[in-house]
């Protein structure tokens, strides 16, 4: 073959790669967050048969935590968790949400007798949780999980003001991982789960689902009462470094359906 001839193959083959490969950027999210959009919430249950449960479900999350659907519930004491505070972690950039997950034993808790381990964090902005119609500026969801695979999350809710102290540390690990999907880094030194459940006592816990497809169901909610605080630099980092359409990542109240939303109140506090 001449030279000439195999040039001119080279050449061709090239271009006809270049036409199959994606262009930069191109890749689509498989869901989003944008209502009206053909990803956007609303049609997530249509996207994929295995994630019809978010479009028919009976048991979907998130929930408008009412007063009047409340039921106070003493006897189901206090949280019992016990994490360790230099677990071994890697932040994560998924694109529609920036993830902590844990690489090793982060400790867990234990609910009705059963132990769930603490498999990774993450965060939503604004919250997805309502209390009596008000969505906060920001939620943590903490996400165990037990030796069957089901699922028991720990909401917790922020407001602006002081900076968040477990949030300010992963600050340089989220930064270089910003806009990045698939983006991860090791956190030097772990993180202590402690400090971003905090001391708080109050709760509500309902029975729900995973908040993003394939919502699946069974997963049983703990929402911390106590309102947190994180600074408006800190939010505005987490909305910079999740792929563009993501910064709002909370999906839309679900019905209640009427499901029980209990609330845990110690009895000290009860007989004051």
């Amino acid at each position: 073959m001449s030279p000439s001839r195999l040039l001119f193959l080279l050449a061709a083959a090239n271009a006809v790669a270049l036409v199959l490969l994606p262009a930069a950027g191109a890749e689509e999210d498989e869901f989003g967050y944008i209502p009206g959009t053909p990803r956007g919430p609303e049609n997530w249950g249509s996207l994929k048969p295995e994630w019809a449960t978010c479009g028919g479900g009976r048991m979907q999350s998130p929930i408008n935590l009412r007063l009047p659907d409340l039921t106070l519930a003493p006897r189901l004491g206090y949280l019992n968790y016990t994490y360790h505070q230099n677990s071994n972690a890697s932040v994560v950039n998924r694109g529609h949400d920036i993830q902590v997950r844990f690489d090793g034993d982060a400790g867990g808790l234990v609910i009705n007798g059963t132990a769930y381990r603490l498999r990774q964090l993450h965060w939503h902005t604004p919250s997805e949780h309502a209390v009596d119609g008000r969505r906060y500026d920001m939620e943590l969801h903490m996400v165990h999980v037990d030796a069957r695979s089901q699922a028991a999350v720990v909401g917790v809710l922020y407001t602006v003001g002081s900076r968040d102290e477990f949030l300010h540390k992963l600050e340089p690990y989220i930064i270089e991982i910003a806009n990045q999907k698939g983006k991860e880094k090791m956190v030097n030194g772990g993180v202590d789960p402690n400090v971003a459940k905090g001391q708080d006592t109050v709760y509500y816990r309902y029975m729900g689902s995973l908040t993003t497809p394939p919502c699946t169901e069974g997963v049983i909610w703990t929402v911390v009462s106590k309102v947190h605080t994180v600074s408006l630099s800190q939010l505005a980092l987490l909305k910079e470094a999740v792929v563009d359409g993501n910064e709002n990542n909370t999906r839309p109240l679900q019905e209640v359906n009427r499901r029980s939303i209990a609330l845990f109140l110690p009895l000290t506090l009860l007989n004051t």
